[in-house]
Protein backbone atom coordinates (compact mmCIF):
# COMPACT_ATOMS: atom_id res chain seq x y z
CA UNK A 1 0.00 0.00 0.00
CA UNK A 2 1.27 3.44 -0.89
CA UNK A 3 2.14 6.04 1.74
CA UNK A 4 1.99 9.82 2.06
CA UNK A 5 5.62 10.40 3.02
CA UNK A 6 7.27 13.39 1.31
CA UNK A 7 10.90 12.34 1.13
CA UNK A 8 12.71 15.19 -0.61
CA UNK A 9 12.68 18.49 -2.46
CA UNK A 10 9.81 17.79 -4.89
CA UNK A 11 6.16 16.90 -4.30
CA UNK A 12 5.24 13.21 -4.38
CA UNK A 13 1.66 12.36 -5.36
CA UNK A 14 0.60 8.98 -3.96
CA UNK A 15 -2.03 6.45 -4.90
CA UNK A 16 -3.73 6.29 -1.51
CA UNK A 17 -7.42 5.88 -2.38
CA UNK A 18 -7.20 3.86 -5.61
CA UNK A 19 -9.12 6.58 -7.41
CA UNK A 20 -10.71 5.07 -10.52
CA UNK A 21 -9.67 5.79 -14.09
CA UNK A 22 -13.20 7.01 -14.82
CA UNK A 23 -13.04 9.60 -12.01
CA UNK A 24 -9.65 10.89 -13.15
CA UNK A 25 -10.76 10.95 -16.78
CA UNK A 26 -13.87 12.98 -15.90
CA UNK A 27 -11.61 15.65 -14.42
CA UNK A 28 -9.27 15.54 -17.42
CA UNK A 29 -12.24 16.00 -19.76
CA UNK A 30 -12.86 19.31 -18.02
CA UNK A 31 -9.23 20.37 -18.25
CA UNK A 32 -8.73 19.48 -21.93
CA UNK A 33 -10.50 22.61 -23.20
CA UNK A 34 -7.94 24.78 -21.44
CA UNK A 35 -4.93 22.66 -22.32
CA UNK A 36 -5.27 19.90 -24.93
CA UNK A 37 -3.52 16.62 -24.09
CA UNK A 38 -1.07 14.98 -26.49
CA UNK A 39 0.63 11.61 -26.05
CA UNK A 40 4.03 10.82 -27.57
CA UNK A 41 5.23 7.23 -28.00
CA UNK A 42 8.74 6.65 -29.38
CA UNK A 43 8.83 3.24 -31.04
CA UNK A 44 10.91 0.93 -33.14
CA UNK A 45 8.93 -0.69 -35.94
CA UNK A 46 9.58 -4.06 -34.29
CA UNK A 47 7.32 -3.04 -31.40
CA UNK A 48 4.33 -3.17 -33.77
CA UNK A 49 4.92 -6.92 -34.01
CA UNK A 50 4.75 -7.45 -30.23
CA UNK A 51 1.66 -7.85 -28.03
CA UNK A 52 2.51 -5.02 -25.61
CA UNK A 53 1.90 -2.23 -28.15
CA UNK A 54 -1.21 -3.97 -29.50
CA UNK A 55 -2.63 -3.91 -25.97
CA UNK A 56 -1.67 -0.24 -25.54
CA UNK A 57 -3.56 0.65 -28.73
CA UNK A 58 -6.67 -1.23 -27.58
CA UNK A 59 -6.62 0.62 -24.25
CA UNK A 60 -6.05 4.01 -25.93
CA UNK A 61 -9.27 3.46 -27.89
CA UNK A 62 -11.10 3.89 -24.57
CA UNK A 63 -9.36 7.12 -23.53
CA UNK A 64 -11.78 10.05 -24.02
CA UNK A 65 -9.62 13.12 -23.30
CA UNK A 66 -6.69 12.71 -25.68
CA UNK A 67 -6.52 15.10 -28.61
CA UNK A 68 -3.61 13.53 -30.47
CA UNK A 69 -1.13 10.67 -30.49
CA UNK A 70 2.34 11.28 -31.95
CA UNK A 71 4.33 8.13 -32.71
CA UNK A 72 8.02 8.56 -33.49
CA UNK A 73 8.80 5.56 -35.71
CA UNK A 74 12.37 4.32 -36.03
CA UNK A 75 13.94 1.60 -38.20
CA UNK A 76 11.08 1.34 -40.69
CA UNK A 77 11.13 1.06 -44.48
CA UNK A 78 8.35 2.41 -46.71
CA UNK A 79 6.12 -0.66 -46.45
CA UNK A 80 6.54 -0.73 -42.67
CA UNK A 81 5.72 2.97 -42.41
CA UNK A 82 2.54 2.42 -44.42
CA UNK A 83 1.64 -0.44 -42.09
CA UNK A 84 2.31 1.74 -39.03
CA UNK A 85 -0.13 4.41 -40.25
CA UNK A 86 -2.79 1.74 -40.76
CA UNK A 87 -1.93 0.12 -37.40
CA UNK A 88 -2.85 3.27 -35.46
CA UNK A 89 -5.64 4.47 -37.77
CA UNK A 90 -8.56 3.08 -35.73
CA UNK A 91 -7.86 5.33 -32.74
CA UNK A 92 -10.66 7.88 -32.13
CA UNK A 93 -8.42 10.96 -32.12
CA UNK A 94 -5.80 12.48 -34.38
CA UNK A 95 -2.74 10.30 -34.96
CA UNK A 96 0.57 11.36 -36.47
CA UNK A 97 3.27 8.82 -37.27
CA UNK A 98 6.70 10.42 -37.84
CA UNK A 99 8.80 8.39 -40.29
CA UNK A 100 12.17 9.30 -38.81
CA UNK A 101 14.17 7.43 -41.45
CA UNK A 102 12.04 8.50 -44.40
CA UNK A 103 13.47 10.68 -47.21
CA UNK A 104 11.81 13.89 -46.03
CA UNK A 105 12.93 13.59 -42.41
CA UNK A 106 16.43 12.58 -43.52
CA UNK A 107 16.60 15.68 -45.73
CA UNK A 108 15.74 17.80 -42.71
CA UNK A 109 18.51 16.08 -40.76
CA UNK A 110 20.98 17.02 -43.50
CA UNK A 111 19.79 20.61 -43.28
CA UNK A 112 20.40 20.57 -39.52
CA UNK A 113 23.84 19.06 -40.05
CA UNK A 114 24.80 21.99 -42.29
CA UNK A 115 24.26 24.25 -39.29
CA UNK A 116 25.98 21.89 -36.87
CA UNK A 117 22.67 21.14 -35.18
CA UNK A 118 22.25 17.43 -35.84
CA UNK A 119 23.46 14.33 -34.01
CA UNK A 120 24.88 11.21 -35.63
CA UNK A 121 23.73 8.98 -32.78
CA UNK A 122 20.44 7.26 -33.48
CA UNK A 123 18.18 6.14 -30.68
CA UNK A 124 15.38 7.05 -28.34
CA UNK A 125 16.80 10.50 -27.56
CA UNK A 126 16.75 11.60 -31.18
CA UNK A 127 13.32 10.05 -31.67
CA UNK A 128 11.88 11.98 -28.70
CA UNK A 129 13.56 15.18 -29.91
CA UNK A 130 11.93 14.86 -33.36
CA UNK A 131 8.54 14.23 -31.76
CA UNK A 132 8.93 17.28 -29.52
CA UNK A 133 9.78 19.37 -32.55
CA UNK A 134 6.65 18.23 -34.35
CA UNK A 135 4.45 18.94 -31.30
CA UNK A 136 5.99 22.41 -31.03
CA UNK A 137 5.27 22.98 -34.73
CA UNK A 138 1.55 22.64 -33.91
CA UNK A 139 1.87 25.86 -31.86
CA UNK A 140 -0.47 24.79 -29.05
CA UNK A 141 -0.36 25.37 -25.32
CA UNK A 142 -0.81 21.72 -24.45
CA UNK A 143 0.14 19.06 -21.94
CA UNK A 144 2.35 16.36 -23.44
CA UNK A 145 2.92 12.94 -21.92
CA UNK A 146 5.46 10.39 -23.05
CA UNK A 147 5.79 6.68 -22.45
CA UNK A 148 7.44 3.73 -24.16
CA UNK A 149 5.85 1.26 -26.57
CA UNK A 150 6.76 -1.90 -24.65
CA UNK A 151 4.74 -1.54 -21.41
CA UNK A 152 3.22 -4.95 -20.65
CA UNK A 153 1.14 -3.77 -17.67
CA UNK A 154 -0.43 -0.72 -19.37
CA UNK A 155 -3.75 0.66 -18.13
CA UNK A 156 -6.04 3.67 -18.50
CA UNK A 157 -5.46 4.88 -14.97
CA UNK A 158 -1.67 4.79 -15.55
CA UNK A 159 -2.05 7.31 -18.37
CA UNK A 160 -4.61 9.42 -16.49
CA UNK A 161 -2.34 9.63 -13.44
CA UNK A 162 0.53 10.71 -15.66
CA UNK A 163 -1.43 13.55 -17.27
CA UNK A 164 -3.39 14.77 -14.24
CA UNK A 165 -0.71 16.65 -12.21
CA UNK A 166 0.31 18.88 -15.15
CA UNK A 167 -3.16 19.15 -16.72
CA UNK A 168 -4.78 20.33 -13.48
CA UNK A 169 -4.52 24.16 -13.67
CA UNK A 170 -4.76 24.45 -9.88
CA UNK A 171 -1.52 22.55 -9.27
CA UNK A 172 0.97 24.75 -11.11
CA UNK A 173 3.30 21.88 -12.12
CA UNK A 174 5.27 22.14 -15.34
CA UNK A 175 6.81 18.67 -15.22
CA UNK A 176 5.74 15.36 -13.71
CA UNK A 177 7.70 12.10 -13.51
CA UNK A 178 5.94 8.76 -13.13
CA UNK A 179 7.14 6.12 -10.68
CA UNK A 180 6.23 2.56 -9.72
CA UNK A 181 7.74 -0.53 -8.10
CA UNK A 182 9.58 -2.79 -10.54
CA UNK A 183 8.74 -6.38 -9.67
CA UNK A 184 6.93 -9.42 -11.00
CA UNK A 185 5.30 -12.32 -9.17
CA UNK A 186 8.72 -13.99 -9.13
CA UNK A 187 11.44 -11.37 -8.54
CA UNK A 188 12.58 -7.78 -8.26
CA UNK A 189 13.38 -5.98 -11.52
CA UNK A 190 14.78 -2.53 -12.26
CA UNK A 191 18.45 -3.50 -11.90
CA UNK A 192 19.94 -0.32 -13.35
CA UNK A 193 17.97 1.89 -10.98
CA UNK A 194 18.35 -0.32 -7.90
CA UNK A 195 21.96 -1.40 -8.41
CA UNK A 196 23.49 1.56 -10.28
CA UNK A 197 21.65 4.87 -9.96
CA UNK A 198 20.73 4.82 -6.26
CA UNK A 199 24.11 3.59 -4.94
CA UNK A 200 26.03 5.79 -7.42
CA UNK A 201 24.17 8.96 -6.37
CA UNK A 202 24.79 8.15 -2.72
CA UNK A 203 28.45 7.37 -3.42
CA UNK A 204 28.82 10.73 -5.15
CA UNK A 205 27.21 12.41 -2.14
CA UNK A 206 29.87 10.85 0.06
CA UNK A 207 32.82 11.60 -2.23
CA UNK A 208 32.03 15.09 -3.58
CA UNK A 209 29.54 16.11 -0.90
CA UNK A 210 25.80 16.74 -0.86
CA UNK A 211 24.77 19.12 -3.63
CA UNK A 212 21.27 20.40 -4.44
CA UNK A 213 21.42 18.42 -7.69
CA UNK A 214 22.33 15.07 -6.12
CA UNK A 215 19.74 15.55 -3.37
CA UNK A 216 17.17 16.35 -6.08
CA UNK A 217 17.93 13.17 -8.05
CA UNK A 218 17.87 11.10 -4.86
CA UNK A 219 14.31 12.35 -4.21
CA UNK A 220 12.89 10.50 -7.23
CA UNK A 221 11.44 7.08 -6.43
CA UNK A 222 12.29 5.77 -9.91
CA UNK A 223 14.49 8.25 -11.80
CA UNK A 224 14.84 5.95 -14.83
CA UNK A 225 11.10 5.71 -15.43
CA UNK A 226 10.36 6.39 -19.10
CA UNK A 227 7.03 8.07 -18.31
CA UNK A 228 6.67 11.81 -17.81
CA UNK A 229 4.42 14.73 -18.67
CA UNK A 230 5.19 18.40 -19.25
CA UNK A 231 3.82 21.63 -20.66
CA UNK A 232 4.70 22.41 -24.26
CA UNK A 233 6.16 25.71 -23.07
CA UNK A 234 8.90 23.67 -21.42
CA UNK A 235 9.97 21.74 -24.51
CA UNK A 236 11.55 24.52 -26.54
CA UNK A 237 14.43 24.89 -24.07
CA UNK A 238 14.99 21.21 -23.17
CA UNK A 239 18.31 19.73 -24.27
CA UNK A 240 17.75 16.06 -25.05
CA UNK A 241 20.64 13.64 -24.48
CA UNK A 242 21.23 11.52 -27.55
CA UNK A 243 22.34 8.44 -25.60
CA UNK A 244 20.90 6.20 -22.85
CA UNK A 245 21.09 9.11 -20.41
CA UNK A 246 17.74 10.44 -21.69
CA UNK A 247 15.72 10.03 -18.48
CA UNK A 248 18.43 11.41 -16.19
CA UNK A 249 19.16 14.15 -18.72
CA UNK A 250 15.57 15.36 -18.76
CA UNK A 251 15.42 15.39 -14.95
CA UNK A 252 18.64 17.41 -15.02
CA UNK A 253 17.15 19.90 -17.48
CA UNK A 254 14.08 20.35 -15.28
CA UNK A 255 16.24 20.99 -12.21
CA UNK A 256 18.21 23.61 -14.14
CA UNK A 257 15.12 25.40 -15.40
CA UNK A 258 12.47 25.26 -12.69
CA UNK A 259 11.97 25.62 -8.99
CA UNK A 260 11.34 22.31 -7.24
CA UNK A 261 7.81 23.60 -6.55
CA UNK A 262 7.06 23.23 -10.28
CA UNK A 263 8.22 19.60 -10.44
CA UNK A 264 6.51 16.51 -9.04
CA UNK A 265 6.44 12.73 -9.24
CA UNK A 266 3.32 10.57 -9.29
CA UNK A 267 2.59 6.95 -8.45
CA UNK A 268 1.16 5.55 -11.71
CA UNK A 269 1.13 1.77 -11.13
CA UNK A 270 1.26 -0.92 -8.46
CA UNK A 271 3.03 -3.30 -10.85
CA UNK A 272 5.00 -2.39 -13.94
CA UNK A 273 6.73 -4.56 -16.51
CA UNK A 274 8.21 -4.02 -19.94
CA UNK A 275 10.77 -5.51 -22.34
CA UNK A 276 14.04 -6.22 -20.54
CA UNK A 277 17.53 -5.41 -21.81
CA UNK A 278 20.41 -7.89 -21.68
CA UNK A 279 23.15 -7.20 -19.16
CA UNK A 280 25.81 -7.53 -21.92
CA UNK A 281 28.83 -8.04 -19.62
CA UNK A 282 31.12 -8.82 -22.56
CA UNK A 283 30.05 -5.93 -24.78
CA UNK A 284 29.88 -2.47 -23.22
CA UNK A 285 28.56 -0.96 -26.46
CA UNK A 286 25.09 -2.43 -26.01
CA UNK A 287 22.46 -3.48 -23.47
CA UNK A 288 22.57 -2.50 -19.82
CA UNK A 289 26.35 -2.08 -19.99
CA UNK A 290 26.04 0.84 -22.40
CA UNK A 291 23.06 2.22 -20.49
CA UNK A 292 25.05 2.20 -17.26
CA UNK A 293 28.03 3.91 -18.89
CA UNK A 294 25.88 6.64 -20.45
CA UNK A 295 23.98 7.27 -17.22
CA UNK A 296 27.20 7.51 -15.21
CA UNK A 297 28.64 10.00 -17.70
CA UNK A 298 25.49 12.13 -17.45
CA UNK A 299 26.05 12.48 -13.69
CA UNK A 300 29.73 13.35 -14.14
CA UNK A 301 28.95 16.00 -16.77
CA UNK A 302 26.36 17.64 -14.54
CA UNK A 303 28.65 17.75 -11.52
CA UNK A 304 31.38 19.31 -13.67
CA UNK A 305 28.99 22.11 -14.64
CA UNK A 306 28.57 22.79 -10.91
CA UNK A 307 32.31 23.31 -10.55
CA UNK A 308 33.15 19.86 -9.16
CA UNK A 309 36.67 18.90 -10.22
CA UNK A 310 36.76 15.24 -11.29
CA UNK A 311 39.93 13.20 -11.76
CA UNK A 312 40.98 9.58 -12.08
CA UNK A 313 41.48 9.50 -8.32
CA UNK A 314 37.94 10.83 -7.82
CA UNK A 315 36.49 8.09 -9.97
CA UNK A 316 38.47 5.43 -8.10
CA UNK A 317 37.02 6.71 -4.82
CA UNK A 318 33.54 6.85 -6.32
CA UNK A 319 33.86 3.27 -7.58
CA UNK A 320 35.03 1.93 -4.22
CA UNK A 321 32.30 3.82 -2.33
CA UNK A 322 29.67 2.77 -4.85
CA UNK A 323 30.71 -0.88 -4.56
CA UNK A 324 30.27 -0.93 -0.78
CA UNK A 325 26.92 0.88 -0.86
CA UNK A 326 25.62 -1.31 -3.69
CA UNK A 327 26.52 -4.55 -1.91
CA UNK A 328 24.79 -3.31 1.25
CA UNK A 329 21.70 -2.53 -0.83
CA UNK A 330 21.78 -6.03 -2.34
CA UNK A 331 21.41 -7.40 1.17
CA UNK A 332 18.49 -5.05 1.83
CA UNK A 333 16.84 -6.10 -1.43
CA UNK A 334 17.37 -9.76 -0.53
CA UNK A 335 15.49 -9.36 2.74
CA UNK A 336 12.74 -7.34 1.08
CA UNK A 337 12.32 -10.05 -1.58
CA UNK A 338 12.21 -12.80 1.05
CA UNK A 339 9.66 -10.86 3.10
CA UNK A 340 7.42 -10.67 0.02
CA UNK A 341 7.94 -14.31 -0.97
CA UNK A 342 9.94 -13.45 -4.10
CA UNK A 343 12.96 -15.25 -5.52
CA UNK A 344 16.31 -13.51 -5.21
CA UNK A 345 19.49 -14.43 -7.08
CA UNK A 346 22.36 -13.05 -4.98
CA UNK A 347 24.96 -14.20 -7.49
CA UNK A 348 23.18 -12.44 -10.35
CA UNK A 349 22.72 -9.26 -8.33
CA UNK A 350 26.38 -9.08 -7.30
CA UNK A 351 27.52 -9.85 -10.86
CA UNK A 352 25.48 -6.83 -11.97
CA UNK A 353 27.10 -4.68 -9.27
CA UNK A 354 30.56 -5.77 -10.45
CA UNK A 355 29.66 -4.88 -14.04
CA UNK A 356 28.25 -1.48 -13.08
CA UNK A 357 31.36 -0.73 -11.01
CA UNK A 358 33.47 -1.30 -14.13
CA UNK A 359 31.18 0.92 -16.22
CA UNK A 360 31.61 3.74 -13.68
CA UNK A 361 35.37 3.66 -14.28
CA UNK A 362 34.83 3.40 -18.04
CA UNK A 363 32.47 6.38 -17.96
CA UNK A 364 34.98 8.36 -15.91
CA UNK A 365 37.78 7.58 -18.37
CA UNK A 366 35.56 8.58 -21.32
CA UNK A 367 34.64 11.80 -19.55
CA UNK A 368 38.30 12.74 -18.98
CA UNK A 369 39.38 11.72 -22.50
CA UNK A 370 36.63 13.67 -24.29
CA UNK A 371 36.23 17.02 -22.49
CA UNK A 372 34.83 18.65 -25.65
CA UNK A 373 32.15 16.01 -26.20
CA UNK A 374 28.70 17.50 -26.85
CA UNK A 375 26.26 15.08 -25.23
CA UNK A 376 23.04 16.93 -26.02
CA UNK A 377 21.04 17.51 -29.16
CA UNK A 378 20.62 21.31 -29.43
CA UNK A 379 17.44 22.71 -27.90
CA UNK A 380 14.64 23.66 -30.25
CA UNK A 381 14.94 27.37 -29.43
CA UNK A 382 18.47 27.30 -30.89
CA UNK A 383 17.29 25.44 -33.99
CA UNK A 384 14.61 28.03 -34.70
CA UNK A 385 17.11 30.81 -34.12
CA UNK A 386 19.38 29.33 -36.78
CA UNK A 387 16.63 28.18 -39.19
CA UNK A 388 13.46 30.26 -38.56
CA UNK A 389 11.38 28.20 -41.00
CA UNK A 390 12.29 24.83 -39.51
CA UNK A 391 9.04 24.19 -37.59
CA UNK A 392 7.08 24.84 -40.80
CA UNK A 393 9.46 22.57 -42.73
CA UNK A 394 9.15 19.81 -40.14
CA UNK A 395 5.38 20.01 -39.96
CA UNK A 396 5.15 20.00 -43.75
CA UNK A 397 7.42 16.94 -44.06
CA UNK A 398 5.47 14.93 -41.48
CA UNK A 399 2.06 15.86 -42.87
CA UNK A 400 3.10 15.08 -46.47
CA UNK A 401 4.43 11.68 -45.38
CA UNK A 402 1.10 10.93 -43.70
CA UNK A 403 -0.81 12.00 -46.83
CA UNK A 404 1.40 10.23 -49.37
CA UNK A 405 1.84 6.93 -47.54
CA UNK A 406 -1.43 6.63 -45.64
CA UNK A 407 -4.48 4.68 -46.76
CA UNK A 408 -5.96 5.72 -50.10
CA UNK A 409 -9.12 7.69 -49.43
CA UNK A 410 -12.07 6.86 -51.64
Amino acid sequence: MSDFFQNGVITTLHNLTRRTAEDLEAKLMGYRHRRPMILMIPSLYSELERPALANIVQILKQVPYLQRLVVGLDQANEAEYRHAIKYFSELPFEVTVIWNHGPRMQALQKNLAEYGLSTVEEGKGKNVWNSMGYVLSLNKDAVVALHDADIVTYSRDMLARLFYPVANPNFGFYFCKGFYPRWTEEKLNGRVCRLLVTPLVRALQKVVGHTPYLDYIDTFRYPLAGEFSMRTSVMKDVRIPSDWGLEIGILTEMEKTFSSQRICQVDIADVYDHKHQDLSPDDHSTGLSKMATDISKSFFRKLATHGVVLSTETFRSVKATYYRIALDLVESYRKDAMFNGLNFNIHGEEKAVELFASTIMEAGANFLENPMETPFIPCWRRVISAIPSFFDDLNDAVEKDMQDYGPVKE
